[in-house]
C-alpha cells in the first residue's frame, strides 16, 4: 500500500535497528526517552520496538492521551450535565467509560440516560439540527488535533443560529505540560519522541523552550515502525553529540509553522485558561476555554453542576502519565483494574500506557 509499506520495509527496520545499537554503545550513561503520545505507546508495542531496544535506552510513557489526562472534576461535570432534563450528551467513545468519583457515563447512559458515541463534532451539530427541541452538550476532549473541529462546530452554530448546542470544553494544550514534567525534581527524562498529530497543527517552534532552557533532544516522530526506528537514531545521535534540538523526522506532514488556518481558527473562538490535568494537577495557561464572544455556547454557564469531592484510590494513572512508574509497577495493575473494569482512565484508553501493556505486555524497556 502505497504511503504505509515504504515505512515498514524490514531490510530497512533491520539496518535501523543495528544501528540503534551501535550507538547505544556509545552511550555514557543509561537514557529514559519518553514517548509524549498514547499512539506512539501502541506502536512501539505493535511493532515489537521495544523488545528490541538495548538495556540503556528505556522508554516511559507521557501525558499524550487526552482521555487519560481528563481530571476527575472533569469526568464528574459531565455526569452531572447528564441529570438535566430533554438533553443529550455527545462523546468519544473512550470518555463513556472513565470512572468518576461515584459513576461513569456508560451507567448513567444504562439509566437511560441520553448520551451518544460520536466520530466528530460535526455529527453533534447534526443531532441539534435533528432535535431543536433538546439540549445537545458535547464533551470536548482533546489536544491540539481535534481542537479545531471543535472551533468548526461552534463557529457554524453561531452562523446557523443553534441556540440548542453547547461544549463542555476540557481541551488541553501539549507544550505547557512538557515544561512542568522537565521542571520536576523527580524528571528522568534524557528525549522526547513529540507527537506528529498535535505538531501538525502547531508546528516544531512551541517545542524549543525544551532544547534553550533544557537542553533535552527532541525529534517530532511519525507513527510507522520506520518513522520510530528512524526517530530514536535521531534522539541518540544527538545524545551522544550534545547537541540538543527540535528535530523533524515526521517532515512529510509536519513543518515549523504548523497550520496557520487551523491554529487562527482556535485563537478565534477559543483562550487559553488554568486548567486541571489528572496527575499532574492545575496547570497555568495549558486548557482552553470559549471566549466570551461564544458564550452562548458554553455548557458551564447553562448547566451548572456541583462537583463531589474527589475520591482517592489507588490507581497510580498520574505517576504513568509523568513517566515516575510503568503501569506494572502499579499495584492494581491486572489484578483489579482491566479494560473490563478499569480503575483508571490510563486503562480505558486505546492509546492509554495501561491498555497498551495490558494488551502488548510489559518490557525491560518501559
Amino acid at each position: 500500500m502505497k504511503y504505509i509499506d515504504e515505512f515498514r520495509n524490514p531490510k530497512l527496520a533491520k539496518q535501523l535497528i543495528k544501528l540503534i545499537h551501535k550507538l547505544a554503545a556509545q552511550l555514557d550513561k543509561p537514557i529514559s526517552i519518553m514517548e509524549v503520545c498514547g499512539s506512539h505507546t501502541v506502536a512501539m508495542f505493535r511493532y515489537g520496538i521495544r523488545k528490541i531496544l538495548p538495556d540503556n535506552i528505556r522508554v516511559i510513557a507521557g501525558p499524550g492521551c487526552p482521555v487519560c489526562v481528563t481530571s476527575q472534576e472533569d469526568i464528574d461535570r459531565a455526569i452531572g450535565i447528564c441529570e438535566y432534563p430533554d438533553t443529550i450528551i455527545t462523546t468519544f467513545g473512550d470518555m463513556i467509560k472513565v470512572p468518576g468519583t461515584k459513576t461513569t457515563l456508560r451507567d448513567i447512559q444504562a439509566q437511560g440516560r441520553d448520551i451518544r458515541v460520536v466520530y466528530s463534532t460535526l455529527n453533534a451539530l447534526d443531532f441539534a439540527r435533528e432535535n431543536k427541541q433538546k439540549k445537545v452538550i458535547h464533551i470536548a476532549v482533546g489536544f491540539e488535533t481535534t481542537i479545531p473541529t471543535v472551533a468548526a462546530a461552534v463557529q457554524r452554530a453561531k452562523q446557523e443560529k443553534l441556540n440548542n448546542f453547547f461544549v463542555l470544553s476540557s481541551h488541553k494544550i501539549i507544550p505547557p505540560a512538557l515544561k512542568v514534567l522537565v521542571a520536576s525534581p523527580k524528571s528522568e527524562i534524557s528525549g522526547f519522541l513529540l507527537p506528529g498529530h498535535v505538531s501538525t497543527i502547531i508546528g516544531s517552534k512551541p517545542y524549543e523552550f525544551l532544547v534553550k532552557k533544557y537542553k533535552i533532544p527532541c525529534v517530532i516522530a511519525g507513527f510507522e515502525a520506520l518513522d520510530i526506528l528512524q526517530s530514536i537514531v535521531m534522539l541518540l545521535n544527538q545524545q551522544i553529540n550534545k547537541q540538543p534540538k527540535v528535530e523533524m523526522q515526521y517532515a512529510r506532514c509536519v513543518n515549523a509553522q504548523g497550520n496557520l488556518v487551523a491554529q487562527k481558527m482556535i485563537a478565534q473562538v477559543f483562550k487559553v485558561s488554568d486548567v486541571q490535568w489528572r496527575g499532574l494537577g492545575l496547570m497555568k495557561k495549558s486548557g482552553l476555554i470559549l471566549r466570551p464572544e461564544y458564550k452562548a455556547f458554553d455548557a458551564l454557564r447553562h448547566f451548572p453542576v456541583k462537583v463531589p469531592k474527589t475520591k482517592k484510590t489507588a490507581c497510580r494513572c498520574g505517576d504513568v502519565l509523568q513517566g515516575i512508574i510503568n503501569p506494572t509497577q502499579c499495584v492494581l495493575f491486572k489484578k483489579i483494574c482491566n479494560p473490563s473494569m478499569p480503575i483508571g482512565p490510563c486503562m480505558v484508553s486505546s492509546e492509554g500506557a495501561c491498555s497498551a501493556y495490558y494488551r502488548y505486555g510489559g518490557k525491560r524497556n518501559g
